[in-house]
């Protein structure tokens, strides 16, 4: 019953002028019924009267006046069913809209830790691909529900003064019918909700065979009957269980339907048996067959009403429970203002952190220290737990233990909307964004609106403005195959953009996750030239397998296994003879070996 309030709360909450005049509707709309059949009677009686007087007006007169008001009601009918159409369309549009505004803010508020759990994933779809169509569906049932008792209460008072146990027969007779929806609508939500990883299963299928994405890599090792085969089977087996489910209900169903049957038959009977007795006229006959048939009818939707709602209900417990996630990543209670620049720089003070799930240390016993203004290189092989410490230094994770310090603050004491503002990124696996050139740059910085000149500067730090104006439409081109008129970039294109973006951001730390991962040799070359210049009074911090890269930092700093266990400037370590020298050595005498080979 708490989903259903806090469903009826979700819709009034987005539609309440429409909900108040649907509510309205509806119940216009429920007495017309008992009217149309009360009036049904009065003109087969009258007619009966009438009939062999001829067509004086007094003997037409009581048949035509019920007729013609019988007539309004049916066009009444009429519009209203037109109109609370109308109502219901606008109401599913602005609560389908409002739920996935709840949904939207809630994925984007969770924590990061919950998108490396399959768990969250199977909460997400099951919130996401049931809460429309079930909240809509709970308006659409709740508004048959109040119409439909309407109309059985008016009918109802149609039947009392033939018997006043006639309203009672028709409850007992629809109470089987209940117990089959609540029973089906029970065992169906157990079976999607034990579905779901297979579900998202064959939605990953279905991609892999149908996206751009995919393509080349399903045709040239010829991929699409293995995906094929492992989708069909999923789909085999998912829809005989969803058949075997409606083959059991609608068995219980017919069963239900024929008791409904035998009841109705019986009252039939007894109503015709009063007929010939002279104890009911023809009209009462006709009165009492379409009362107790719609009424059944009525009756029985109303029941099934109740079991679909019922069954809304359960469905939306996934859409609440998913709504009611609550981060880790706590606001405290009073935060610290963030620093407007770093004057003393970043710490991470013996830092240890292991991914949720996970008993390994992603890092352990880390400890780093980047003066403010400077630039720090990290690199070391993979696994190292490089890009671990971009996300602590973002605050996408709090340390098990140990601090990280901005300016000798603990970043924990910093409002996360303040502190994400101190940050720009450029991450490992950056986003392609679909838009214009000029968007995908800009939402760097979105609370700052979109400015064209910070736009081209942020692609010339980017080294991306060659290849924009090379573009049909320049920074107005739409990018994305996936729309009409759109662009693709080739890699190293868009990690550029995506660097772009980073610059586009005015904030005082800089995190580059591979910056130049993507680019060529000279591209490369080209940027560094002037990374010096672009960073300049910012503190940075560059993750890096290249060492042409890592040379022009201030301070470097090896990691291995999750652990700082070198760190200096370039010479410094060379010096050391350690990971980072041996490193160094082998990829220059790689280099020679590969020169002396093209020489040759």
């Amino acid at each position: 019953m708490s989903y259903l309030v806090r469903a009826l709360g979700l819709i009034w909450e987005s539609t309440r002028g429409w909900t108040v005049a649907w509510a309205a509707c509806l119940v216009i709309q429920g007495v017309l019924p008992a009217i149309t059949i009360y009036l049904t009677k009065v003109i087969i009686d009258t007619a009966n009267e009438a009939i062999g007087g001829g067509l004086s007006w007094e003997n037409v007169e009581p048949v035509a006046i019920p007729a013609a008001i019988m007539g309004a009601a049916l066009l009444i009918g009429q519009i209203l069913s037109g109109l609370i159409g109308w109502i219901r369309t606008a109401q599913g549009e602005l609560v389908q809209d409002h739920i996935k505004n709840l949904i939207h803010d809630k994925a984007a508020s969770v924590d990061l830790e919950f998108y490396e759990t399959p768990e969250y994933f199977d909460e997400m779809e099951r919130a996401n691909n049931q809460a429309e169509a079930r909240s809509l569906s709970i308006l659409q049932n709740l508004g048959n529900l109040l119409r439909n008792a309407i109309t059985l209460i008016s009918i109802a008072g149609l039947l009392i003064p033939y018997a006043w146990w006639l309203p009672l027969l028709l409850l007992v007779s629809t109470l089987p019918a209940l117990g089959v929806v609540v029973r089906h609508n029970r065992k169906l939500h157990a079976w999607w909700h034990e579905t779901t990883e297979k579900r998202r299963w064959v939605t990953y299928y279905d991609q892999v065979l149908t996206l751009r994405l995919f393509a080349a890599e399903v045709r040239i090792f010829k991929l699409n009957d293995f995906f094929r085969g492992a989708y069909s089977r999923l789909r085999k087996e998912l829809r005989e269980s969803r058949i075997r489910l409606m083959r059991n209900q609608n068995i219980a169903n017919f069963g239900a339907g024929f008791l409904a049957f035998v009841v109705m038959a019986g009252t039939m009977t007894w109503m015709v048996w009063r007929a010939f007795r002279g104890e009911a006229t023809l009209g009462s006959l006709a009165l009492f067959y379409q009362s107790f048939n719609q009424g059944q009818s009525l009756m029985r939707t109303l029941l099934s009403g109740v079991g679909q709602l019922y069954a809304d209900t359960l469905f939306l417990e996934h859409l609440f429970s998913f709504l009611s996630i609550e981060s880790e990543i706590k606001r405290p209670d009073d935060p610290v203002p963030a620093p407007p620049r770093l004057e003393q720089g970043i710490e991470i003070r013996d830092g240890r952190f292991s991914y949720p799930g996970s008993e390994r240390a992603a890092v352990k016993d880390l400890n780093i220290i980047i003066p403010g203004g400077k630039t720090a290189a990290i690199v070391g092989p993979n696994g190292a737990g490089k890009s671990t410490l971009i996300k602590l230094l973002c605050r996408f994770y709090d340390p098990q233990e140990g601090q990280v310090l901005f300016d000798g603050t603990d970043i924990r004491e910093i409002a996360p909307e303040e502190l994400w503002e101190m940050i720009t990124v450029l991450f490992q696996y950056h986003v392609n964004y679909a838009g214009t050139v000029e968007e995908s740059i800009a939402v760097g910085d979105m609370a700052s609106g979109i400015d064209r000149e910070r736009v081209r500067t942020a692609a010339e730090a980017g080294g991306a403005t060659k290849f924009i104006e090379e573009l049909p439409l320049g920074y107005d081109t739409i990018l994305g195959k996936q729309f009409r008129g759109g662009e693709d970039l080739s890699g190293g294109q868009w990690q550029r953009l995506a660097l772009a973006r980073a610059f586009y951001r005015p904030a005082p730390i800089l995190l580059l996750d591979e910056p130049t991962s993507f680019m060529d040799s000279w591209a490369e070359s080209m940027w560094l030239d002037r990374f010096r210049d672009l960073i300049k009074g910012r503190t940075a911090v560059v993750v890096t397998h290249r060492f042409t890269t890592a040379m022009r930092a201030d301070i470097i700093f090896v990691m291995d296994e999750g652990r700082v266990i070198e760190s200096g400037s370039h010479e410094e370590l060379l010096a050391m003879n350690g990971l980072y020298a041996g490193s160094w050595r082998a990829q220059m005498r790689a280099e020679r070996e590969l020169s002396s080979g093209t020489d040759s």
